[in-house]
């Protein structure tokens, strides 16, 4: 199983495999605790900002790392007539009004601050991960998995209508490739009881997991890491990071670090839980307005074909 994952776990814990279903493990781990859960969700993303922040720091930094395939796509003289060969089956989460609004003022401050050669996750583009079933396949191999999904696609697609996880506390998670807005599952923030949150975004992704697998299909993950996030910037170019004569420009470096850092705090002091309660934008309830959205094909970026979209909430 430990070939399921491609992305390090950063939460500080080991968690045992033992089992066809990695989410059951971390939960298993956390002793069905929500509160466990959302500290591994946070050691996670917390130790791997201060990762990067020192590898974007260090003296030795050879600076962003370029989406090849995007800026081919944004960019079609580097490579006339590029196609993007991966082929993917998903099912998203798509972010409410409210939380879009933020990613939007929290984009434009990147991009205004430090880095204005940053893409930009389209709005309508924006979306979580709830499951990756397949990435980097044929589309016929797509399409076969398809076919087995689909008895059970709106199922699984409306599974958030009753089964209802709450994410809090957005914030800017980062490499050198992209950057996402990520959230914690939420634990009775915003002055409810904290039984009313028992049921987690991992739990979810456990469940999406156990249904996918007994309609006879294998997910091929990347990552079953304790993350939930949306990227909403990738850099497609190093222009704005290098100085006249190609080398690093760790000024520009340095600002665009504290640039995120300045987001963060924002974020914190004006979007996570007060005794009041919580922000419009700072909290999403999984399936809240769309439910499930079942896509497949070329979706890296947000595109694809939609197969299936859930109710909402």
């Amino acid at each position: 199983m430990a070939a399921f994952y491609t992305f390090e776990d950063l939460s500080g814990t080991s968690t045992p495999v033992t089992g066809d279903n990695p989410y059951k493990d971390l939960i298993a781990a956390c002793h069905d605790d929500p509160i466990q859960i959302q500290a591994r969700y946070d050691a996670h993303r917390t130790n791997r900002n201060a990762q990067q922040r020192a590898k974007f720091l260090a003296p030795d930094f050879l600076g962003v790392t370029i989406d090849d395939i995007l800026a081919k796509l944004e960019d079609p003289t580097i490579e006339p007539g590029f196609v993007d060969w991966r082929n993917c089956l998903v099912f998203w989460a798509r972010p409410p009004q409210q939380v879009r609004s933020l990613i939007a003022e929290v984009q434009r401050r990147l991009k205004d601050a430090a880095a204005p050669d940053l893409w930009i996750m389209p709005p309508m583009n924006l979306h979580m991960t709830a499951m990756e079933v397949a990435h980097s396949y044929s589309p016929g191999e797509i399409d076969a998995l398809v076919s087995k999904l689909k008895p059970e696609m709106a199922e699984i697609a409306n599974y958030t209508l009753d089964h209802r996880a709450r994410l809090v506390k957005p914030m800017v998670s980062y490499d050198a490739q992209a950057l996402a807005l990520s959230f914690l599952p939420a634990v009775g923030e915003g002055d409810r009881p904290p039984e009313i949150d028992s049921y987690t975004y991992h739990h979810l992704r456990r469940d999406l997991f156990s249904k996918i697998q007994a309609a006879g299909v294998k997910v091929a993950s990347r990552y079953a890491i304790p993350s939930a996030h949306l990227t909403i910037g990738r850099f497609i170019t190093k222009r704005h990071f290098e100085t006249a004569n190609g080398d690093v420009d760790h000024s520009r470096v340095v600002k665009l670090v504290a640039a995120i850092e300045d987001i963060n705090e924002w974020l914190q002091a004006e979007y996570w839980p007060k005794d009041e309660g919580i922000k419009a934008g700072g909290e999403w309830i999984v399936g809240e307005e769309r439910g499930l959205e079942a896509r497949k094909g070329k979706l890296w970026y947000g595109g694809g074909e939609r197969l299936y979209l859930g109710e909402g909430l």
